[in-house]
């Protein structure tokens, strides 16, 4: 059983001392765990008068830092997962169901058997069909006594902003608000932001031969006697034009994977076969256009999610490029994200192995048996 004492400790040995909302989600957090391990053995929904926790507040003020501390230390079954990820393992169930009265009901309990602790990373409702889909999936869940923390840059009431549908998606915001405890993460300092520099840069502008001989210096290294030749690939079914791929490193370029038409399912793919990417020729006028800027915000919320390495050449700096930049959701997680991805305290999974293919234990990395 995790309690606040021992969370903390976990969280000061990561050099972070918990501010005021920090505190009050960890004791929200370590009495959700309490609650479920009392619960054993009378598994109910109305056993607790909280059925989970929803961290919501602006990117980098440690919502995810706390809630994956939690579930390190939670001795259950349990799973956490990128709310893309989850779409993605729920559609592809759906199409293969049988027909009946209540298909989504029957899915949801079928993806949710066995799981005692449900963490969703991200947490956002920006289009009626996927809020259909949470809304049964959550009563569902919740039915079944499952305890879910959900970290979000949204509150409750801003979930499914779009004001043609809002008003479809009350019933589950009511939901919420009455079934989980709701801490805003209201700090004044984004973590990301003023971290140690990286050893080595991992972004790079203007392109020019200094950023290209730096790209090729990072693929090498990586991919030792690998050769370096365009070859066309796969994204979740789709044909990829890449510029070289190793075992642990893919290169391409900024149009095939972001200015094509794609969806997160096709970085989902990228991150599930290769450790790292490093993205060439990123012309960022291209970022004026809603539908490319978004596919780059998907790319990179998928592989800092997965802790996959990145690399970017750009004509001018990325994040200079990001800022003010209208048409597109979640931006802000987007240059906090990428401030961490420079630092040296982002550790990627290529930094982590040495180079080697990642994908085999990643399922065991993300549904634990009780400890």
């Amino acid at each position: 059983m995790s309690d606040p004492a021992r969370i903390t400790r976990a969280l000061a040995s990561r050099g972070i001392t918990p501010d005021a909302r920090q505190r009050e989600a960890i004791d929200a957090l370590a009495a959700l765990l309490g609650s479920q391990q009392r619960a054993r053995h009378a598994w109910s929904s109305a056993a607790f008068a909280s059925q989970g926790v929803y961290c919501h507040g602006l990117p980098g003020r440690g919502k995810s830092l706390v809630v994956d501390t939690v579930f390190e230390l939670a001795s259950c079954r349990k799973r956490r997962l990128h709310f893309h990820e989850f779409l993605r393992e729920m559609n592809r169930r759906l199409v293969n169901a049988p027909r009946s009265d209540d298909r989504l009901g029957d899915v949801a309990r079928q993806w949710l058997d066995g799981v005692e602790l449900l963490c969703f990373d991200e947490f956002h409702v920006h289009d009626i069909a996927d809020a259909f889909l949470m809304g049964r999936f959550l009563d569902t869940a919740i039915g079944l006594g499952t305890r879910i923390v959900l970290t979000s840059n949204y509150a409750p009431d801003d979930l499914l902003p779009d004001p043609e549908f809002h008003e479809r998606f009350l019933p589950t915001i009511a939901q919420i608000k009455r079934c989980f405890t709701v801490i805003h993460f209201d700090g004044a300092r984004d973590y990301r932001f003023g971290g140690e520099a990286a050893e080595v840069p991992r972004f790079f502008a203007p392109l020019d031969t200094s950023s290209q001989h730096a790209l090729r210096d990072i693929f090498t290294s990586h991919e030792r006697g690998a050769c370096i030749e365009a070859l066309t690939l796969s994204a979740a079914g789709r044909p990829l034009a890449a510029r070289a791929a190793g075992n642990a490193l893919l290169w391409a370029d900024f149009e095939p994977l972001c200015v094509a038409s794609r969806s997160h399912l096709d970085y989902l793919d990228l991150a599930e076969q290769w450790q790292g990417l490093i993205i060439d020729n990123l012309h960022t006028s291209a970022l004026q256009q809603s539908h490319t800027l978004q596919r780059l915000i998907w790319l990179i919320d998928i592989f800092y999610d997965r802790k996959r390495a990145l690399f970017i050449a750009s004509d001018q700096p990325i994040e200079t490029a990001l800022i003010g930049l209208e048409g597109a959701h979640d931006l802000s997680r987007t240059l906090s994200r990428l401030a961490e991805m420079q630092s040296r305290a982002y550790r990627s999974a290529l930094d982590a192995s040495g180079g080697e293919r990642a994908g085999e234990t990643e399922q065991a990395e993300k549904t634990e048996g009780s400890s």
